[in-house]
């Protein structure tokens, strides 16, 4: 047997037991770390989630540096099924939403890439 010490893995699986990060958490982080009083940590996150949204809107994408890509797709109309029924339902031309994670996001959620804690 090797004596080799392994790297410690950080491994997120999905259970019902991971933590949510939500808006409340966010402003909480602000107030915390900036110092900044509740009603505007509150209305920061806000303003910021209001801009994305108003940015993909417009269909425009947004694109957060170090963090991933929105971006907004258009999906075509076609044929489905309703899965109960087996009946055939046409699904209408649609505009959805979608995510593509940064390199260096996915580096941090792989491992490969140290996390800011693991800086300081």
């Amino acid at each position: 047997m090797s004596d080799k010490i392994l790297p410690e893995v950080h491994v997120l699986l999905p259970t019902l037991e991971t933590p949510t990060l939500t808006k409340a958490d966010l402003s909480e982080m602000l107030f915390d770390r900036l110092g900044l009083n509740k009603r505007e940590s509150k209305d920061m996150v806000e303003a910021f989630f209001e801009l994305v949204h108003e940015t993909l809107d417009q269909g425009q994408d947004v694109k957060l540096s170090g963090f991933g890509n929105f971006q907004i797709r258009r999906k075509a109309p076609r044929p489905g099924r309703n899965p109960r029924t087996g009946e055939a339902i046409p699904i209408a031309e649609r505009h959805v939403v979608t995510f593509h994670a940064s390199q260096k996001l996915k580096g941090m959620v792989q491992g490969d890439l140290p996390t800011e804690e693991e800086l300081e």
